[in-house]
């Protein structure tokens, strides 16, 4: 489906969303303009994104890597009828994960000024 696709808000704003694309050959019916009406919030397309990057942050936060700061990136795809999933690049998922590490005592303990 190419066209434009309505979620509404949990405080009742509109998000529209342009050019969107179903590939499962099902067709939505749509208004005039060619938007269609999304069967969930706005909000709730994105939660099992939200859920997805909650365990992705768990599993590099925790464990022996204890990196002192975690991005991940992942594309998002939003359809009328599943929400938002994350989007796949060429045949694969998309994730893109950087971890950090800030130079600092090696002990763990916070670095102290000298005495003056």
């Amino acid at each position: 489906m190419d066209g434009r696709v309505e979620f509404k808000t949990d405080d009742g704003a509109l998000v529209l969303v342009e050019g969107i694309e179903d590939e499962s050959g099902s067709r939505l019916v749509s208004r005039a303009d060619g938007t269609v009406q999304a069967a969930r919030t706005f909000e709730g397309s994105l939660e099992g994104v939200r859920a997805a990057a909650e365990s992705a942050l768990r599993v590099f936060r925790d464990g022996s890597l204890r990196p002192d700061s975690v991005e991940i990136e992942f594309g998002v795809k939003l359809t009328a009828e599943a929400g938002a999933l994350i989007a796949k690049s060429a045949v694969e998922g998309h994730l893109l994960v950087k971890l950090s590490w800030s130079p600092g005592p090696s002990d763990g303990s916070p670095e102290t000024a000298p005495p003056s």
